[in-house]
């Protein structure tokens, strides 16, 4: 079904989009044009989305209708518009340009590699005696066959009581442990999406969200998050309410990776607009352990929910550490039963051991992510001051919490500058990586997880090879590289 924006709506989102005042100033239906081109670009204004008619958006915009039918028709030029007779016209790319949104995996044996595509932090200190913790209590479980579908009893009552503790109450019936939050969305999606059943997703979004999706064979349709301000919520719920999808996939805390945290009117009309459109929503909340700055915490979308329209996933990839691959499903109890059954076709269930080591590490959960959001905070300083010194043409929105800045360029360079970075020993997520088919190619993700020394001397050296873009040079085959 295809989505359609109104004059208003793409008024607010084109802003100030007439060419500036001078000798060489452009026509204004070229400049309305290239703002449409912008919008595209950097996914704010998604791809299959029907323009508003002519007229309507001419008296949304205050010109000349004339103007709007030479911007309409310079976008048909350019291949960033397709338009049918008496059917309306919808955005699209030239050429049918598409970038693939999967990460791939690569050898980690560079020692001088500075990896800022993957968004996660090493292991805190208190794992290891977590682990010898773990294998003493180990002993206990030995004498089953060691299958536990939704999870051992103990770790799903830390977390159920970590939902409690944030308002949202909740008991370890309502909760099933995963092989971390990867696997507790591919659940989710392989129960709720069949194939060819519409989504909705946030542009951009987690790339392996979309490559989990794309397995599934879903029509994703997406809501473009501003750079600087994040969600419309107009434009978020009109979506929901054209499209209907079956699902939608949203990641209200520091989302990952503009780091925008969704206001709590907004998450309470996302719930009523899910329960009026037939929508299941998922939640993913990786990142809501660790606001850096003291602010506090909107309640979890949950709480808003009374029809069982919200399933939450997390884990302990974020605040704990990647290596340790637990992760949970928050839903109703018979869903959660549906999940475990449906989970044994896959693995079983999660290892015994790594359950324990979890349950040990919740416990002592206040000092840890209290220690991990101090690292986090002084290590993102670190980077906006290294961009402020090194790239001071490039824009950042400054997040309160989460682990990625989402840094505007000063071109559509993403892809390109990725590439040279390699050549420097730096490895970089793309924007095109985090949307569909080949947006975004003005921003990057840089995540500040590494250590600031690392951050420091990763952003000189991309500054380093940034104006040697322009130049021409002979095209190479890349590594693939793991995006996380």
């Amino acid at each position: 079904m295809t989505t359609s924006v109104r004059g208003g709506q793409l008024a607010r989102l084109l802003g100030q989009w007439h060419s500036l005042p001078g000798r060489h100033r452009r026509p204004d239906y070229a400049a309305l044009a290239e703002a449409v081109r912008g919008l595209l670009a950097d996914g704010r204004l998604p791809l299959g989305v029907r323009l508003p008619a002519e007229r309507e958006l001419a008296e949304s915009l205050g010109v000349s209708r004339t103007t709007v039918t030479a911007a309409y028709r310079s976008l048909r030029e350019t291949g960033h518009l397709t338009s049918r007779r008496g059917a309306g016209s919808w955005t699209t790319l030239p050429n049918g340009h598409k970038v693939a949104t999967s990460g791939l995996w690569t050898p980690d044996d560079d020692i001088d590699m500075i990896d800022l595509g993957v968004a996660a932090s090493a292991a805190p200190v208190e794992l290891v005696p977590a682990a010898r913790a773990a294998a003493d209590d180990l002993p206990r479980f030995l004498g089953s066959a060691g299958y536990h579908p939704t999870g051992l009893q103990e770790l799903r009552e830390a977390v159920a009581a970590g939902y409690t503790a944030r308002g949202v109450t909740t008991s370890a019936e309502q909760i099933l442990i995963t092989s971390g939050t990867q696997q507790a969305l591919d659940l989710v999606l392989r129960l709720s999406v069949p194939a060819g059943a519409p989504v909705l997703v946030e542009s951009p979004t987690y790339p392996n969200a979309l490559a989990a999706l794309a397995a599934r064979r879903a029509r994703i349709s997406t809501h473009g998050l501003d750079a600087t301000s994040g969600w419309d919520g107009e434009l978020l719920l009109g979506a929901l309410r054209q499209t209907r999808p079956r699902l939608a996939y949203i990641i209200p805390e520091f989302q990952n990776p503009t780091g925008h945290l969704m206001p709590t009117d907004l998450r309470e009309r996302l719930v009523a607009t899910a329960h009026a459109t037939g929508t299941e929503l998922v939640i993913d909340e990786s990142f809501v352990d660790l606001p850096l700055d003291g602010a506090e915490m909107p309640p979890p979308v949950a709480v808003f929910d009374r029809h069982s329209r919200v399933v939450s996933i997390g884990g302990m990839s974020k605040a704990y550490w990647g290596g340790l691959r637990i992760g949970w499903v928050r839903a109703s109890a018979p869903l959660v039963q549906r999940l475990a059954a449906l989970r044994v076709g896959v693995d079983m269930a999660s290892p015994v051991l790594e359950q324990l080591v979890a349950v040990h590490l919740l416990a002592q959960a206040p000092e840890i992510v209290a220690a991990r959001r101090r690292q986090l905070a002084f290590r993102r300083d670190a980077l906006i001051e290294a961009l402020r010194e090194h790239l001071p043409e490039w824009r950042c929105y400054v997040p309160g919490g989460g682990v990625t800045l989402w840094a505007e360029l000063d071109g559509p360079i993403s892809s390109a500058l990725a590439r040279a970075a390699e050549d420097v020993g730096v490895r970089l997520a793309p924007g095109p990586r985090f949307g569909l088919d080949g947006t975004l190619e003005r921003f990057i993700r840089l995540p500040f997880t590494l250590a600031a020394d690392d951050l420091t001397e990763a952003i000189r050296r991309i500054a380093s090879v940034r104006h040697d873009l322009d130049r021409a040079s002979r095209p190479a085959w890349r590594t693939p590289a793991v995006i996380a």
